[in-house]
């Protein structure tokens, strides 16, 4: 039976969601949702309601019924909601709830705000796994498997059949034979695993606003990659006129300076893929974010390395140019040469953070 405090604490999670669904291309775009961030779950911050309330101003100081007034006029002391400055008060503020959602939650929620059409994986057939599924009955089990329905139609039909069962005094009393428990069986299953390489420009023009965006994105790009692979692995490549593989910590904290060589990281990237993910095994990602200062010779050699050995191993290869106060923003227009001819190329502009939104849909939406 469901008591009542159950179904309130449903009905509240459902509107936790709703509200978060409601709101998710503001958590998207500000990173909300980043500030915890644990191994199946994240906590996001949902503001509390605002009951409505009387406020009682100070005797004798004047307001409806006191003298004039202005219509929308407020009565009784003000209440500030920012921060507190100075000496300690004693007025309450406003306090923000935490609730936790799933990864796998976000990921849907994720797909169908942006309408992502489920990926379609390749070489699913290459890697297989074991996995256990209680799909079986069997007589014997421990008794934290016992399937109390199954038992329960077994002592049923057994009384039914031997003339026991009285339907006035419905008494089902199972023996060791009605017993029934769940059993697994070992199958294989095909097991579909994805690389993704981000690939950073940390020279002297990306400022931290920029590398802020990068961590916003990179986090919603691996949410909903979890979400249609069973298995995810991740390589970090950072680079001024070096590339460097990393650590993810290192990844979003290193500051460089310096000038801008991208063959470098594109070289480095396709070194990663040789060496750690053979292309027929692996559905190959690979997610560049620069501001598009390049220098300006090396450009003849990034395009030869992304069509000779990036393209044609990546289900998807996407730039994302983010807009810098010091970056010139050519290198797009090197790579919008390559779009007619290769499909898995998608490229983004990302002005903004208000802009990660549609860069992530862009990324996304084709669905490889």
């Amino acid at each position: 039976m469901t008591r009542s405090i159950d179904r309130n604490l449903k009905r509240f999670n459902e509107i936790v969601r709703g509200r978060i669904r409601k709101d998710l291309r503001k958590y998207i775009n500000h990173g909300e949702m980043l500030g915890r961030k644990g191994r199946e779950t994240v906590s996001i911050p949902v503001p509390n309601i605002d009951i409505p309330h009387f406020r009682h101003g100070k005797k004798n100081s004047g307001g409806t019924g006191q003298g004039e007034g202005d219509v929308g006029q407020p009565i009784g002391r003000g209440q500030d909601d920012g921060e507190g400055t100075g000496e300690a008060g004693s007025e309450p503020g406003a306090h923000i709830r935490e609730v936790e959602v799933s990864l796998d939650e976000l990921a849907q929620m994720l797909a169908d705000e942006l309408e992502l059409p489920n990926i379609v994986p390749k070489g699913q057939d290459a890697i297989r796994s074991q996995k256990d599924k209680y799909t079986t009955i069997s007589r014997v089990g421990p008794d934290s498997l016992r399937h109390f329905r199954r038992t329960y139609k077994e002592a049923l039909k057994r009384q039914i059949a031997s003339g026991s069962y009285n339907p006035s005094r419905p008494v089902i009393i199972p023996t060791a034979e009605d017993e029934r428990y769940r059993s697994w069986k070992t199958v294989m299953e095909p097991q579909a695993n994805a690389a993704i390489i981000y690939i950073m420009d940390v020279s002297g023009s990306m400022t931290d606003d920029q590398k802020e965006i990068v961590r916003i994105e990179s986090f919603w790009i691996d949410t909903w990659l979890k979400s249609q692979y069973d298995g995810i692995e991740r390589r970090y490549v950072v680079h001024d006129a070096v590339a460097h593989e990393v650590d993810e910590d290192t990844f979003y904290r290193v500051r460089e300076s310096g000038g801008t060589r991208i063959s470098s990281a594109y070289v480095k990237a396709a070194q990663i893929i040789a060496r750690d993910f053979p292309p027929n095994d692996w559905n190959i990602y690979c997610f560049q974010f620069s501001d598009g200062d390049n220098w300006g010779e090396d450009n003849r050699d990034c395009l030869k390395v992304l069509i000779e050995h990036l393209l044609p191993v990546s289900n998807l290869f996407c730039y994302g140019q983010v807009e810098s106060p010091y970056g010139s923003g050519d290198f797009i227009k090197e790579l919008r040469r390559l779009i007619d001819a290769h499909e898995n190329l998608v490229l983004s502009e990302i002005e903004s953070k208000e802009a990660i939104y549609e860069s992530i849909k862009v990324f996304l939406g084709k669905g490889k």
